[in-house]
């Protein structure tokens, strides 16, 4: 799926829609896979949870959501 994240998005969302993305989610050492609230997690309310900066998680998911390469 090529598109942009959307404000509501959940993680879980994000990881299904495009699952080049659970690359990403995990190099960011976040474990969102198979977490029971990623369901319910924004990207904004996950990269809080994680003391991630939100900007790069975007940028690095949208450029795995443009590749859209599972390896």
């Amino acid at each position: 799926m090529k598109r942009k994240l959307n404000d509501d998005a959940t993680m879980d969302g994000i990881m299904r829609a495009t699952p080049a993305t659970i690359r990403v989610v995990l190099q960011h050492g976040m474990l969102c896979v198979g977490c029971p609230i990623a369901a319910f997690h924004t990207l904004s309310e996950a990269a809080r949870e994680h003391d991630l900066d939100e900007d790069q998680l975007r940028r690095d998911l949208e450029a795995a959501i443009k590749s859209g390469d599972v390896d």
